[in-house]
Order: C-alpha cells, then sequence, then structure tokens
C-alpha cells in the first residue's frame, strides 16, 4: 500500500495539491496522511514564561489545527470518496522540516505531495519557503503541484539529465511507477554545452536506457543552451505532463533552482513537479 503525506497550511494552493494526489492515485490502495504544523508565535518570544496565559494560546492554536484537518477530511470524503483511499490526520507543534523528517523515520510516508507556494502565495516567487526547505532536506519524492494546475493524466513526462549521476532503480522507481500506471512517456532531456559527452556520462545513459526498458521513452539532446531555456522550448513543441529531477549537490537540478535567485532565473513551473533525492537508495 502506498503511503502518501500531504502537508496543509489550509491554504487553496495545499488543497489543490491534495486533489491532484487523490486523482493521480485514484486506483491504487494509499494511506494519506493530512499534515499540519503550527508554531504559535507566542512561542518564538524566550523572554516569556511559561505559564496560563501560554497554554491557553497552545491550546487554541492546536484545537484550530485539528478542526481544520477534520474539515479537509470530511471534504476529500465528499468530493473524492474512494474504498481505495484511507484518510489519516497529524496535527504536530513543530517546524514542517522537523516533522517530516521525524515522520520519515517513522516510515509514515514513502512520497510527499504538496503545494510550491503557502498561504501567501506571491506570484512572483516559484516556491514558498516551506516547499524549499522540504524540497532541500526531504528524504523520500516529493510531488510540488502548482498554484491553479488542474489535474492531467501525466502522460508525457520530461526527465532532464546532465547524466553526471550514477542512478540507481530506486531513484528512477517513482517515475517508471507513473509511467507504467499511465501509459506514459518519458522524455529523457539532456542539455550539453559541449557536443560529445563524457565516458561516465554516456555509462549514464546506458544505465537510464536499461532503467527505462519496460516503459516508452526517448532521449533527446540539446547544445548551448540553459536548462530553463531547454525545458521551455521541449515544451513548447511537446506539452508535458510532469517534469521529473533527481535532486542532488552541485547538479543540474541545484545550479536550476537554488543558485540563483528564484525570482530571477526567468523559469515557470506550469506543471507538477516530481523531485526525487539524490540520497534515495
Amino acid at each position: 500500500m502506498r503511503k502518501i503525506l500531504l502537508p496543509t497550511d489550509f491554504s487553496d494552493n495545499s488543497w489543490n495539491a491534495i486533489k491532484y494526489a487523490l486523482q493521480l492515485y485514484k486506483n491504487e490502495k494509499c494511506t494519506f496522511t493530512l499534515l499540519n504544523t503550527f508554531t504559535p508565535v507566542i512561542y518564538q518570544f524566550e523572554y516569556l514564561n511559561e505559564g496560563a496565559f501560554q497554554v491557553e494560546i497552545f491550546e487554541t492554536v492546536k484545537e484550530a489545527s485539528k478542526n481544520k484537518l477534520e474539515a479537509f477530511s470530511k471534504k476529500i470524503e465528499l468530493e473524492f470518496s474512494n474504498p481505495n483511499h484511507t484518510i489519516s490526520q497529524i496535527s504536530s507543534f513543530n517546524t514542517l522540516t522537523e516533522e517530516i523528517s521525524n515522520l520519515y523515520k517513522a516510515n509514515v510516508m514513502d512520497i510527499i505531495v504538496m503545494g510550491t507556494k503557502g498561504a501567501t502565495g506571491v506570484k512572483e516567487v516559484l516556491f514558498g519557503s516551506n516547499t524549499i526547505h522540504v524540497l532541500k532536506t526531504a528524504k523520500c519524492p516529493i510531488i510540488a503541484i502548482p498554484s491553479e494546475f488542474n489535474f492531467e493524466k501525466p502522460l508525457e513526462i520530461l526527465f532532464p539529465s546532465d547524466y553526471q549521476i550514477d542512478f540507481n532503480q530506486k531513484q528512477l522507481q517513482p517515475i517508471i511507477d507513473i509511467a507504467t500506471s499511465y501509459h506514459s512517456r518519458v522524455n529523457i532531456l539532456n542539455v550539453k554545452y559541449q557536443e560529445t559527452i563524457t565516458q561516465h556520462q554516456e555509462s549514464n545513459r546506458e544505465k537510464l536506457e536499461d532503467y527505462f526498458k519496460k516503459v516508452a521513452h526517448l532521449f533527446h539532446s540539446v547544445t548551448n543552451q540553459n536548462v530553463p531555456e531547454a525545458i521551455s522550448e521541449f515544451q513548447l513543441k511537446t506539452p508535458i505532463n510532469l517534469l521529473a529531477m533527481i535532486n542532488n549537490k552541485h547538479s543540474l537540478f541545484e545550479n536550476l533552482f537554488f543558485k540563483s535567485k528564484i525570482k530571477q532565473i526567468g523559469f515557470h513551473l506550469t506543471v507538477p513537479f516530481l523531485v526525487i533525492p539524490s540520497t534515495y537508495k
């Protein structure tokens, strides 16, 4: 049974991500865990002593979190009732990244589905701060869903790679699972800055060929383009329903998303984004 964590701050963006997850896995037996973390502002002031007022604030925020989780559960049951799905709830006084780390160690989830932005939803920002922290630290795959993205079957998957990662089966399995379930095609896009690739890159390319042998796949190669341009240009030629990348330090992923200011990279994420940690082995 697949175990899916659904972090929520009760924003429209997080509800949109929940809807996507419920539809993506509608034909699979799944346990969905709704997670809301909270840290009342009052707790951030160290000079405040514990007392009745502080306890009252905590209890009020905790109760609000639980009530909203219950409301989301009822909304799921009303709009997406599915005998394959079990819904549970966790309300935690913790930071989101710390709680996700604890839940992963406790084997609560094997994938996370969340919105790209939080309640503020600033349009110019690609990812909200919580999403960035989760992308950087999570030990399992994450699917980040853009706000206002309506569910589409992931029939065309784009997987950019510089062939620098020594791929393994577990890293690629989330892509293979989705491609198998939806009879998708995986488009492997290599963006290179020279005409030839190294022996190490060629070896990794051959690994991809082997791992994807049971699903439809195509290799594409472009030269002298930066990655955002290559992704955007590819999408003009082939409508993409899912972007997938492996998050490896000092890799194409890090250079694309974390070494440039998010507001200035000129890359607009318009489809769900599957991020697989390089440590996922």
